[in-house]
């Protein structure tokens, strides 16, 4: 019979242990808001996304960021048509690459007949060295990389700027490590990984506005 009570006691305190933390939960997410995101793509019907150019180095690298940017806005807004347009075409590239941005959305919208445009332009630097010395005459050496992905949103109509924004990232390719008389350790890693992590970690910076938000009330 004292099993029988101790059971369901037992049973009675893990029920409003339960339910107290659901309580909790309740009232925290009560007092938990959305933000709509800083920019509402929903406003126009058509979005046009321009393939992003990049180093000629490193031209694999632009349609690359293009896709995860792609990827971003449509997972973080809907109700709207993205239309990813490969390299520009000789008229819309011959403006970009004397920086007339402006000129060459006009000419993409009455060519596409689209309210806005995305254009993005992805920089890498060139592997670069650094060292360093210890007092007890330890070794270390390095490389790294840095890049700088720039996007803006224009409208075909007027040329004008409605929104941009920059991201940045940086990462190590390789180290080497001499202490003492121990044998040297070395470490690297491999580039196209390299590159594809800091293109997901700039894209995710640029596309901030896009995402809502929550705050606490």
């Amino acid at each position: 019979m004292r099993s029988l009570k101790r059971l369901s006691f037992n049973r009675l305190r893990t029920l409003m242990t339960t339910a107290a933390a659901g309580a909790a939960f309740s009232a925290c997410a009560s007092q938990m808001a959305q933000v709509p995101p800083r920019v509402d793509l929903t406003r126009y019907d058509r979005v046009a996304l321009v393939t992003f150019s990049a180093d000629q180095s490193k031209g694999s690298l632009g349609p690359l960021a293009t896709q995860r940017f792609a990827d971003e806005l449509l997972a973080s807004q809907s109700g709207f048509e993205l239309m990813e347009l490969g390299p520009a075409d000789s008229a819309v590239a011959r403006l970009l690459a004397e920086g007339d941005a402006p000129a060459a959305a006009q000419e993409l919208g009455r060519a596409k007949k689209i309210p806005v445009v995305f254009f993005g332009q992805l920089a890498v630097s060139n592997t670069k060295p650094h060292g360093s010395v210890g007092a007890g005459g330890s070794v270390n050496v390095g490389a790294t990389v840095s890049a700088e992905l720039n996007v803006r949103l224009l409208s075909t109509s007027s040329g004008g700027t409605l929104w941009r924004s920059s991201g940045a990232a940086s990462q190590s390719v390789g180290q080497l490590t001499m202490n003492g008389g121990r044998l040297p350790s070395i470490s690297a890693t491999d580039p196209n990984a390299v590159y594809a992590n800091m293109v997901d970690d700039m894209v995710s910076q640029v596309t901030r506005d896009f995402r809502p938000t929550w705050v606490r009330q």
